[in-house]
Parts: structure tokens; C-alpha cells; sequence
């Protein structure tokens, strides 16, 4: 009988919801799955959530930023090295490939593979066996594999810095993980969830001043930013955090500072026109004001000097609903 897994995914955000149930549907099948987001969003723990659910859960599961590595190491260890194949290869070594075998394997930050270590990989999916360095007898594989991408890989296709074949590969099951600037009502669950991983057992509290700025701030670094700065506070703060403990970046953000960060993707992507900019800044404006008045559509309008009716047809215009904005404390 398969154990359940141990791996918690904390979340009171819908879309976070659905992907976990998108993934519930696949979990079962050796479909490529290929998860997207921003640094540190933890595209790790979706990975890990996947093996652990799976059919393949009591086998490897074995992780590698491929990032990490130069091209001379990368080839090496995805797919190992015989004996004298190399001036420094003084004894055989099994790839990441091999030691996966009949599990998983977790190639992080694909967006970062050098093009002829692409080729080897389209290989191996298509093959579904490895040549290590210096071999000439196959080794034939049995793995999941799991993606993770920073950016949407097409960008670096239309560059010719990624291949078209290879992407249609991975790319079997997208998902697309959110930053955690775009799931706000996450941060509490997720901050008493690093509290309880951390504490040792002490008691910790959040003022409601504090949680509010956590809920203000536009979190560049995501979940592992999040994750730190609360491990940090159960090491410093006494029993209840208030706003004096949190880190000056926190505490001292400026407001517009915060709606250009949440807009950041308007200026960067070069698809986007005048007027889809003007919207993203309109739709981060509006929910900044329901953030700040909990939800009180005629003191949101007051704060933006707007029309109430204006307001409405805006919020109905970009479908924001209430019900979708995190509650302030």
C-alpha cells in the first residue's frame, strides 16, 4: 500500500487550489510536467508533492539545479562518465539519469541548459535510455521528469536559445505557479506554517499591525523570502512580532514603489500595449484600496478620488471580486 505523502503544500489561495488538483489528475501517469514561476516561489515543493503521490513514491527522487553546474560538470552528472573517458575520470560514475531510475527526476531551472546538453536530453526522453561519456552501450531508463522554468520557455525558443522539440517534450503538463505578490491571502497560513517549522516549540503571534505589513509588502524573493524572514523572527522576536521586528525592507517599502513591483511584468514584456499596461496598473490600484479598506468598495473609490459607480464598472470591468482579496486583520 502506497504511503501518503508527507509533503504539505499550504495554500488558501483558489488558483494554488486548482493546480493541486490538476495535479492530483496527472499524478498517476508518467506524463513530463513542467512548472513555471518566479524564483522562489517553490516550484521544488510542487515537484516533491508529484513523487510523493505518485506510483513511483517509494523509489528515487532525485533533484538538480542545472544552473548550478558548468557545461563541462552538467554533462557528467545528468548522464555519468566511464572510466578513463576523461583526463580526471579515474573511476566510472553513474549519472542523475541512472540513479532516478524507476523514479523521478527534478531538473530545475531549465531555462539555464546550454543547447548541447538539450540535444543529450531530447535523446534521452525520446530513446528513453542514456549513453554515459566514453560508453558505447546504452543504458536504458525508466523516469518521471519534472521541469522547472523561471520564464516561459517559447521566449527563449523564438531567441534560438531553446529547442522547439525538446519544449514539446516537457511541456506535456504545464502548470504555472504564481508569485506570492498575486496570492497575498497566502501569507498568513504560510507564515504560521514557517512559525511552527521553526519555533521549537515556542509560542509565537503576529500583531495584526505586523501580519499587515507582510500583507503590504511586494515580496521579490517569494515563499523562500517569506520562509527566511519568518525563520529570522522566531530567532529574534519575543513572543509576539510587531512591526519594530520585521526587516527594514518590510517595514519601509513606499506605496508606489509597491504598485510598480506588483506591475513589474507590464515593463518588461515587450508584447504588452499601452492600454494592457494602463489596465494592469488600474487592476493593482483597486485592489491595493480593497486591501487597505477590507473590502469597503465606497472607501476604496474615496481613497482613489473616484466615482463610486466608476469604481463598480472597473471592478466589474476586471472581473475583482471581493471575495478574492485577502482580509486585512
Amino acid at each position: 500500500m502506497r504511503t501518503k505523502s508527507p509533503v504539505t503544500i499550504v495554500s488558501d489561495n483558489d488558483q494554488i487550489k486548482k493546480i493541486i488538483e490538476k495535479i492530483d489528475k496527472v499524478v498517476d501517469t508518467d506524463s513530463s510536467i513542467m512548472l513555471v514561476g518566479e524564483t522562489g516561489v517553490g516550484k521544488e515543493i510542487f515537484a516533491e508533492y508529484v513523487h510523493r503521490n505518485s506510483s513511483r513514491a517509494e523509489k528515487p527522487f532525485v533533484k538538480i539545479s542545472l544552473s548550478a553546474l558548468p557545461l563541462n560538470l552538467l554533462e557528467s552528472e545528468l548522464f555519468g562518465h566511464e572510466k578513463g573517458s576523461y583526463t580526471s575520470a579515474h573511476a566510472e560514475k553513474k549519472g542523475l539519469f541512472e540513479i532516478a531510475n524507476t523514479g523521478s527526476i527534478f531538473l530545475d531551472d531549465i531555462d539555464d541548459v546550454p543547447l548541447p546538453i538539450q540535444t543529450k536530453l531530447l535523446r534521452v526522453l525520446e530513446e528513453h535510455e542514456i549513453l554515459r561519456i566514453g560508453g558505447t552501450k546504452p543504458i536504458p531508463i525508466d523516469v518521471r521528469l519534472i521541469t522547472a522554468s523561471k520564464i516561459d520557455l517559447k521566449i527563449l525558443i523564438e531567441k534560438g536559445s531553446f529547442r522547439n522539440d525538446l519544449f514539446y517534450r516537457i511541456n506535456v503538463v504545464p502548470i504555472y505557479i504564481p508569485p506570492l505578490r498575486d496570492r497575498r491571502e497566502d501569507i498568513t497560513p504560510l507564515s504560521s506554517h514557517f512559525i511552527k517549522m521553526y519555533s521549537n516549540g515556542k509560542e509565537f503571534k503576529i500583531s495584526d499591525s505586523a501580519l499587515r505589513a507582510l500583507k503590504m509588502y511586494s515580496w521579490p524573493g517569494n515563499v523562500r523570502e517569506l520562509k527566511n524572514v519568518i525563520h529570522r523572527l522566531t530567532l529574534f522576536a519575543d513572543e509576539e512580532i510587531h512591526p519594530c521586528d520585521l526587516p527594514l525592507e518590510i517595514r519601509n517599502e513606499d506605496p508606489l514603489e509597491l504598485i510598480v513591483k506588483a506591475c513589474d511584468r507590464c515593463f518588461v514584456d515587450n508584447d504588452m500595449s499601452f492600454d494592457h499596461v494602463v489596465s494592469c496598473l488600474e487592476i493593482n490600484l483597486i485592489k491595493e484600496a480593497l486591501q487597505k479598506t477590507e473590502c469597503n468598495q465606497s472607501r476604496a473609490a474615496k481613497a482613489l478620488k473616484m466615482r463610486l459607480s466608476t469604481f463598480r464598472d472597473k471592478m466589474k470591468k476586471y472581473d475583482i471580486d471581493c471575495g478574492n482579496i485577502f482580509n486585512s486583520p
